[in-house]
């Protein structure tokens, strides 16, 4: 069985779970909400710090189309795994909501990312810090892309993050090696950003729910695509030029840039949930709490020194940066079982599947002192699948 590179999930006819997929799978199918990524490729070599090679970039999130900072969005931050350095989290956590669109990036560049947020949000809003709007809270999440990357370089800078913002669109978004993905490691093989959607049905509102991970974590022998253990079966796997090479092979040995296999160490991953569904700050943290089994459902076990965090927004109700009264009116969905269950099950889904796109979608990557990361071995990972049954028609 052969397949080409960089096919997502339902396309090579993994189809994860059982609801319906939004018009782009990605999570700008939920209405509004746009990405947009700014890739860094220079260098090759050894390490040079300040210099490169540089394997890296930055992701943006837009949760709407308007100001964030005037019409914010409910929110709830759920921390899995705390080991990380991610800024703004604890305000969504204190008063439930985002004034910012959300950044993501490398450990090491997540201040002068946060910066040129400030930068971004005082072009909109320059009564920011001098008015009596009071300050702004950036939202930036990070994973460690040092295995590949020059990180020490802190080499994303403001102009950059602005032109990721500047960029940012609906429709389908790219995957796998791009923006914030660049130097990024999922399960010993090149990750990255992925992203997938699902849609509620009819009598529950055709509610979207989307998601986007930025995914750097795993062992090798944990992956599971749709509940076949692929990363067990090729816990040995090297590619055929690395077999004639006997000084790669040490390099193909480690599964991810913090530790080698069979390490419990493995990474961190980043989820942003989004929906339009009318939700609270508190009922967004039970979705967010879910999308922990969605992870878990592709292979994580959210290691001692991860660093797992879902950050899950809704942006069909803002909510105003003044208000004009003491009290204000707004809708929220009923929370019965039938609503809640479904938006749960999406986001389980979304998370697994958007895991699985970054895994597929990643492209071998050589960065920082000839290390190397293998994209998954697509052809033998779909003929595992296949033999476990799970594999069906693509779709057309």
């Amino acid at each position: 069985m052969s397949a080409p590179r960089r096919l997502r999930a339902a396309e090579a006819g993994v189809i994860i779970g059982t609801m319906d997929r939004g018009q782009y799978n990605a999570i700008t199918d939920v209405p509004g909400v746009a990405v947009g990524h700014v890739t860094l490729i220079s260098g090759e070599g050894p390490l040079v710090p300040g210099r490169g090679p540089v394997r890296t970039g930055v992701t943006a999130i837009l949760p709407h189309q308007g100001n964030v900072f005037r019409r914010k969005v409910p929110a709830a931050v759920h921390v899995i795994n705390g080991f990380g350095k991610s800024t703004g989290l604890a305000q969504i956590a204190e008063l439930g909501n985002i004034e910012t669109p959300i950044l993501l990036t490398n450990t090491l560049s997540v201040g002068r990312v946060w910066d040129a947020a400030v930068t971004y949000m005082l072009q909109g809003n320059p009564d920011i810090g001098v008015g009596p709007v009071g300050t702004v809270n950036p939202v930036v999440g990070e994973c460690n892309d040092g295995y590949l990357n020059d990180i020490q370089g802190r080499h994303v800078r403001e102009e950059h993050v602005l032109r990721a913002l500047a960029s940012a669109t609906t429709g389908p978004v790219a995957e796998g090696a791009v923006g914030a993905g660049t130097g990024m490691t999922a399960f010993g093989f090149k990750g990255g950003i992925g992203t997938a959607s699902r849609v509620l049905p009819q009598p529950l509102g055709r509610f979207v729910v989307g998601v986007l991970v930025l995914a750097n974590f795993g062992r090798r022998e944990d992956l599971l695509i749709d509940g076949v253990p692929v990363g067990r079966a090729l816990r040995e796997w090297m590619p055929r030029e690395a077999i004639a090479d006997p000084a790669v092979r040490p390099r193909l040995a480690e599964s991810a840039p913090e530790a080698p296999v069979g390490d419990l160490d493995v990474g961190s991953v980043m989820v942003i949930v989004a929906t339009d569904a009318p939700l609270t700050d508190r009922q967004l943290s039970r979705l967010a709490r879910r999308a922990g089994m969605g992870l878990a459902r592709a292979g994580s076990i959210a290691g001692h020194g991860s660093g797992d965090f879902v950050i899950a927004f809704a942006n069909s109700s803002l909510q105003p940066h003044t208000f004009e009264a003491i009290t204000y009116r707004e809708t929220r969905l009923a929370e019965d079982g039938r609503n809640m269950g479904a938006l749960f099950q999406a986001t389980i889904e979304a998370t697994e599947e958007a895991v699985i796109n970054a895994v597929l979608a990643a492209e071998t990557t050589e960065g920082r002192d000839n290390h190397v990361r293998y994209g998954l071995p697509l052809d033998l990972a779909l003929e595992i699948v296949a033999r476990h049954g799970r594999l069906v028609r693509p779709d057309k």
